[in-house]
């Protein structure tokens, strides 16, 4: 492989077809993806190849290949439960320590902020699939429960996207008391609320029906009024209001 990578080294200088520099015979098993990346493109590469470029080289008996197939096998091939996975669990898979982890969960957070930055957040909610796409790039794939709100105006334009609280796997402790004390706070006449649920279960708890009609009372106290509350599960959504809840 030493010879191959001179090879390499000596036909980049001289500028010729990649496909010419090094046949995929030579190559490692670790270098295989990201060579295949640079001839073919990241269109061709499977995810489990994706992958291992991020885990980077592999350990002793296990190259990175394998080391994000055992990854993705562990999370059902899913890359919606891969994207839930925390620090402390990617590191017993083997092969990823903390550094590894960390990286992983950094390229996770960098995707999610660009998935939020390129929701197009519409002068105004006209239904509940306006809704669900502001909440999904938000709290879509956290691996625990967040409660959020948007805030808006007597046109049902947003205000301003806020996160009230978030927990553990199966809920999160909602305050009344604090939404509206945000909402009178931003001058909003009406909210939508949003959690997610991380098990992609869509159907509301007991919890979720209590504390959507708790808030939805404290809001025809203060004429505010809580047009929907949506639950989002991977890549669906359920919608209190579409059901008639609210």
């Amino acid at each position: 492989m030493k010879n191959a990578i001179k090879t390499l080294e000596f036909t980049m200088e001289k500028g010729e077809r990649y496909e010419n520099r090094i046949p995929m015979r030579l190559w490692a098993e670790d270098d295989l993806p990201s060579e295949k990346m640079l001839m073919k493109g990241s269109g061709s590469l499977s995810d489990a190849e994706l992958l291992s470029i991020i885990i980077g080289s592999g350990i002793s008996g296990e190259n990175s290949l394998e080391i994000a197939r055992n990854l993705l096998s562990r999370c059902g091939n899913s890359l919606c439960e891969l994207w839930k996975i925390s620090v402390t669990d990617l590191q017993k898979i083997k092969g990823i320590g903390q550094k590894r982890a960390v990286k992983i969960c950094a390229m996770f957070a960098l995707a999610r902020r660009r998935n939020e930055s390129e929701v197009i957040l519409k002068d105004k909610i006209s239904r509940s699939n306006d809704a669900f796409e502001i909440f999904k790039a938000l709290i879509g794939d956290l691996p625990y429960e967040e409660f959020w709100i948007l805030l808006l105006n007597k046109a049902n334009r947003i205000i301003k996207k806020v996160r009230i609280s978030e927990g553990g796997v199966s809920g999160t402790v909602v305050d009344p008391k604090k939404i509206f004390e945000i909402c009178l706070a931003h001058h909003a006449t009406s909210i939508i609320l949003g959690h997610n649920h991380p098990s992609g279960n869509l159907q509301p708890s007991e919890a979720d029906t209590k504390i959507t009609k708790k808030i939805r009372d404290c809001g025809l106290l203060l004429d505010i009024a809580v047009l929907d509350h949506i639950i989002v599960g991977d890549d669906r959504y359920y919608s209190f209001a579409d059901e008639g809840s609210v």
